[in-house]
């Protein structure tokens, strides 16, 4: 199988399904995001960090093929002619969030409690997991544009908001880890 095809000469590609759409549609930038936030988090497991961490990172990586497949899915050809679903993989469900906040919950515990902002640095490693941070709420909110267009399975949504809420809670467990020191935002007082 080549991997270039010439078909997106034109400034569109095809959606799961088969539907042609511009490369610049919501949906691409949607799971573009996804797939960005995806690279990134391979850069924060290929760090020198706890192998629980790393295993839960690829877990995560392989939900987020998960998203991205749900939302590269034409709604429209969702369902094949026999009824069947056309995307036949594990969908993202309530266990999936769950492990999330549950992950969160368990670092916490270790950690002092939080009584500012704090800016992200400190540490290369701490610094990739603020970047996957980001992506991943603009992935989330490139997604609810989406579902405002074309809803899909709410619980993507929901998945996308909590990771990112860990991945906060990551980093800061990571500047923990690495002896980097969290540094606050105070701003500064006006004349």
């Amino acid at each position: 199988m080549k991997i270039y095809t010439k078909t997106g000469d034109d400034g569109t590609t095809a959606l799961y399904g088969g539907t042609r759409v511009a490369k610049h549609h919501i949906r691409i930038d949607s799971y573009g995001t996804v797939d960005e936030l995806n690279s990134w988090l391979g850069l924060v497991r290929d760090q020198k960090i706890d192998a629980p961490t790393k295993q839960l990172l690829a877990k995560i990586q392989d939900k987020l093929f998960t998203v991205g497949a749900i939302l590269a899915t034409d709604p429209k050809k969702a369902l094949l002619k026999n009824g069947q679903e056309r995307l036949n993989i594990p969908k993202i469900g309530s266990a999936d969030i769950a492990i999330l906040e549950k992950e969160m919950d368990k670092m916490e515990e270790t950690l002092p409690p939080m009584t500012h902002f704090i800016l992200p640095g400190g540490h290369t490693t701490v610094s990739y997991c603020h970047i996957a941070r980001t992506i991943c709420r603009r992935a989330e909110r490139l997604a609810v544009q989406l579902y405002e267009k074309e809803p899909f399975d709410d619980h993507v949504l929901s998945y996308l908001n909590r990771l990112s809420d860990y991945l906060f809670v990551l980093a800061r467990k990571l500047s923990k880890d690495l002896h980097a020191e969290e540094v606050k935002w105070i701003p500064e007082k006006g004349n």
